[in-house]
């Protein structure tokens, strides 16, 4: 869907063939990570170093604390609650951080402290990203072990296979896909549900389990190792926090149509049915998904749960392409390549150095853990963080915000910070028990520490061209005293700094010894909004002898087309560009780390690497390549 008009969508009102068809659009995309949980979720509380057995006070409280998850942490904090906290109808947790730092004094210590917060929300949602396709796959695929024991040999391979072709594919965009996925998760919800249906009616007492009490006495019973099994309850909210991200996608109220009226009975009914066959044959444990299922439905039903895999997979790389857009607006990551791959839907892009990273992950993922089992170990670390900082964030916005109803929503944010707490201690303590667990706090770390140095490293590069640069107010006076030869045409020299003559000018005048008809000193500037209002896209101011000054303004959501943006120039002032008579001067800096100053110097080494690997000018502010002239300076940071 076009996030420009998703945008429009999830403002104005709703027909009611419209709000049907995002309902379903919501059902095949949103829900795809969290549909897909019964695949592995009541398997993995049986694993077996958690010590439990499929005993009925077990299955009933473990039935409970995963419904109660789900109505409190999915329902409750995502749903009613953090859906609130809209950022010009955008969600997600950089839509969050950018809002939450709008409300703070620029500068401060706090706002410091929720950006931190917000960048390493992101790092852990690449995690999740890598996990999430593996882990739902495989879950899908072991099936076939039921089916046949002989089949177990195949799981691997065919899963590798799925999976590359999956990414191969990715550069095709999703939009053919994408029309699909709401009919392929409406069957599987559908199907789930019937047979979660089929399964409590042979064994109704399962559904005593509604009752919280039977969550209270199986903490009651176990003492403290009923807080570690919360590391695999955790599973039955993992994506809950996506409903919240493709908000601006679609818009509050048909997500919540979904969810209530579609998603949330199929999930309960499904894990309840689940329960009920535990209750009767306990042996079922070693894949209660698949044996809930009678024998001649089991091939169609790997079949289906395949495909939604798939579709649940798809939907979280997806997710990594728009905050990885987001990462690179908002300052936090180099300008990668970005390929559109729809021309009626600017939201369906395609980044390759993500995708193919994302890739290389997943498969040292499935060859190193070989089973949904083994992941699930990995699994919930990286979520139970992203979930515990989305909590923080909201407390900021609510008290800064919302006067009229923190009252109410801070209390609560009370209570979800003690229940992300107990879940990420139970995912914490997993890192005690084997190497599984480092895995997504490893990645966390590598992508908090790459996005913490790009933006430190950025700063540096700008404080040191202001330091060495001149104060273009006092240059062009000077300059102008004694003018070089005019040659015809428009000259854009793109500039991060307003009051700092580019290098790329400077550079020019020396080597070329000209200067342009008219001359043009350009900024981008990326707002912390999703869309730049229309009165504030563009900012043109003429400092005499035909130079202007132009400051460009996107949204974090939006694409940053620079010629188009001018074009719009040209209607608001005397300021005519002939596209074919524009060149854009761009400085290529190279950096030089030194040690004993700013950073240490690994890390100036690393953001050299990244800069020197970031994509052009050119592709990312869609300028055309034969318009462009890049001059290379040396700066040392």
């Amino acid at each position: 869907m076009s996030t420009q008009t998703s945008h429009g969508q999830a403002h104005g009102a709703h027909g009611g063939a419209g709000l049907a068809a995002l309902v379903a659009g919501a059902v095949g995309v949103v829900f795809g990570d969290i549909g897909t949980s019964p695949l592995y979720t009541i398997k993995e509380m049986f694993h077996p170093h958690f010590g439990l057995t499929p005993d009925p006070a077990t299955v009933k409280g473990l039935l409970s604390l995963g419904f109660w998850s789900l109505v409190l942490v999915v329902t409750l904090k995502y749903v009613v609650v953090i859906m609130r906290a809209d950022n010009d109808g955008e969600g997600g947790i950089m839509a969050l951080t950018a809002l939450a730092q709008r409300s703070l004094k620029q500068g401060s210590r706090l706002a410091y402290t929720v950006g931190i917060l917000g960048i390493f929300g992101a790092a852990l949602f690449f995690g999740d990203g890598m996990i999430t396709p593996p882990i739902t796959v495989l879950g899908a695929v072991e099936g076939l072990e039921v089916v046949s024991p002989l089949f177990k040999q195949w799981v691997l391979p065919i899963s590798l296979v799925m999976l590359t072709a999956l990414f191969a594919f990715q550069r095709f965009g999703t939009a053919s896909v994408g029309k699909a996925f709401g009919p392929i998760m409406i069957t599987w919800f559908v199907v789930i549900a019937g047979f979660g249906v089929w399964n409590i009616a042979q064994h109704p007492i399962v559904l005593r389990a509604l009752n919280p009490y039977w969550a209270w006495l199986f903490f009651t019973t176990h003492d403290w190792h009923a807080v570690l099994i919360l590391g695999a309850v955790v599973l039955t909210v993992t994506g809950g926090e996506a409903l919240y991200a493709d908000m601006g996608h679609f818009g509050k109220q048909p997500i919540r149509w979904g969810w209530f009226g579609f998603v949330l009975p199929a999930l309960v009914l499904n894990y309840y049915g689940q329960g009920a066959v535990l209750l009767r044959h306990p042996d079922a444990v070693a894949n209660p998904f698949y044996m809930s299922i009678p024998g001649w439905a089991q091939v169609p039903m790997l079949v289906l749960a395949t495909t939604a895999a798939m579709v649940a997979s798809q939907a979280v790389i997806t997710g990594a392409f728009s905050v990885t857009r987001q990462a690179i607006q908002l300052g936090y990551l180099p300008r990668l390549q970005i390929k559109y791959t729809s021309r009626d839907t600017i939201g369906q892009i395609y980044v390759p150095s993500i995708n193919w990273m994302l890739f290389a992950a997943v498969v040292v993922l499935v060859l190193s853990f070989r089973s949904s089992g083994a992941l699930a170990t990995a699994y919930g670390l990286s979520v139970t963080g992203t979930m515990l900082i989305d909590t923080l964030l909201l407390a900021i916005v609510a008290y800064t915000r919302w006067p009229d109803t923190r009252k109410w929503v801070l209390p609560l944010c009370a209570m979800f910070l003690l229940i992300d707490v107990a879940f990420l201690f139970a995912n914490g303590a997993k890192l005690m028990s084997g190497i599984g667990a480092w895995v997504p706090l490893f990645i966390g770390i590598t992508a908090f520490t790459m996005m913490r140095t790009w933006r430190r490293g950025r700063e540096l590069l700008h404080t040191e061209i202001r330091k060495e640069g001149i104060q273009l107010d006092s240059f062009l006076p000077g300059l102008m005293l004694s003018p070089p030869v005019r040659v015809p045409g428009t000259a854009i020299f793109m500039t991060a700094d307003k009051g700092v003559v580019p290098h790329a000018l400077l550079h020019n005048l020396k080597h070329n010894k000209v200067l342009h008809e008219r001359n043009i000193f350009l900024t981008v500037e990326t707002l912390s909004v999703p869309y730049a209002a229309k009165g504030e896209r563009l900012k043109v101011t003429s400092i005499g002898d035909d130079f202007y000054r132009v400051l460009i303004r996107f949204g974090f959501m939006e694409t940053p087309d620079v010629p188009q943006a001018l074009m719009q120039t040209c209607d608001q002032c005397d300021l005519v560009l002939d596209p074919m008579d524009t060149t854009y001067f761009t400085s290529r800096e190279t950096i030089v780390a030194s040690p004993h100053r700013n950073m240490p110097a690994w890390r100036d080494k690393l953001y050299a690497l990244m800069h020197r690997n970031a994509a052009p000018a050119t592709g990312f502010f869609h300028i055309p390549g034969n318009r462009i002239v890049e001059l290379g300076t040396q700066v040392q940071i």
